[in-house]
């Protein structure tokens, strides 16, 4: 499996419930144009209509070498799942403060696969504690590696 992209600002606003694999839908100059990187998911997420979910906000820019007939960048489209996985989805993002960002972006042999989360928003005091902790890991780690440098010698 090879990375396509991953969405930092998901992970950073929200607290990850639950991970969700998808197939995607899509056209053949969008497959091109993925292939070459051309792709943002920072703003996008899944939502649940008529018993399908779709996805907004994928921005798959456009295939430069395509003849007539193009893609629409930030067109909806629409996720593959199995029925039972799709509502489970339905009852997550019926409850309040509940969201479905996606998370990443990769390849699954000739596949595009997505990555959702359901997710519960983290407030600013969510967000500075990860960063508190994250510093504190960081040092940790500092002084192991100096103790250990100190231990060589």
């Amino acid at each position: 499996m090879s990375e396509i992209a991953t969405n930092r600002k998901a992970l950073r606003d929200f607290h990850i419930i639950e991970r969700y694999e998808a197939g995607l839908q899509l056209c053949g100059t969008e497959v091109k144009s993925i292939r070459q990187g051309k792709i943002n998911i920072s703003d996008a997420f899944a939502r649940i209509d008529k018993g399908q979910v779709w996805l907004y906000n994928c921005d798959v820019q456009i295939y430069d070498k395509a003849s007539f007939s193009q893609h629409e960048p930030r067109r909806t489209r629409k996720l593959l799942l199995n029925k039972r996985e799709i509502h489970k989805l339905e009852s997550h993002s019926l409850q309040k403060g509940l969201a479905l960002p996606v998370l990443r972006m990769y390849w699954k042999g000739s596949l595009v696969k997505i990555e959702i989360g359901v997710g519960r928003g983290k407030t600013k005091g969510d967000q500075r504690q990860d960063i508190k902790e994250r510093t504190e890991n960081r040092e940790a780690a500092r002084e192991v590696a100096r103790f250990n440098e100190r231990g060589k010698k």
